[in-house]
């Protein structure tokens, strides 16, 4: 019961950003929601095609994870994006050593919310129950201010009401992979980078 309490906790926190992101960068407090919505996509619609620095949102804590993250990445570079991925492009462990907890929060903060507002698109990976939470941050933040943002699912986890993802966060996507075998969703992938631009 307390590790369902804690899941429920996180799915509000990780929606509650978003949302005041979104409301922040908006600036109308989500008043006008179909405009704020018709807005977004007029912005997209402008940008899609232009820009291919990413910022690659995922889990990176242990050896699988970081194993997958390093395949798609590869895979986008391959097609000429220019990835931002944090567990090889972030703050070297070497720099961290030393620093207080206050001092790490806003190194790391600092550099990858910097990172996605450079960036062109987000591409986040969306695995599990929840999906991790400071990719939910960042989603959050490239949301609010415009990015174009897409995900790729390769677990079957669900939320309610039959939806196999929170609706706070597919509602952000502009598409999403889906594949529980990973190997094909990477050549899904392939496959449509081949023939589209993120």
């Amino acid at each position: 019961m307390k590790k369902l309490s804690n899941i429920t906790g996180t799915v509000i926190l990780c929606a509650a950003m978003l949302f005041s992101f979104a409301v922040y960068a908006g600036g109308n407090g989500g008043a006008n929601n179909v405009a704020g919505k018709d807005a977004f996509q007029t912005k997209i619609s402008k940008t899609v095609g232009h820009g291919n620095k990413v910022y690659f949102a995922s889990p990176m804590f242990n050896q699988a994870e970081k194993e997958y993250n390093l395949k798609i990445t590869k895979l986008l570079e391959e097609f000429g994006y220019q990835v931002f991925l944090p567990q090889r492009d972030g703050i070297e462990a070497a720099k961290l050593e030393g620093k207080t907890e206050e001092e790490l929060i806003k190194m790391i903060f600092d550099l990858d919310a910097g990172q996605v507002r450079k960036a062109d698109i987000i591409f986040m990976n969306i695995d599990g129950r929840v999906p991790d939470e400071g990719a939910c941050v960042e989603l959050g933040i490239a949301y609010g201010i415009g990015k174009r943002c897409y995900g790729f699912k390769t677990d079957s986890h669900s939320v309610e009401m039959g939806l196999d993802m929170n609706p706070m966060i597919s509602g952000c996507m502009i598409k999403i992979f889906k594949n529980f075998d990973g190997d094909k969703m990477i050549e899904e992938l392939k496959q449509y980078l081949s023939k589209h631009k993120l």
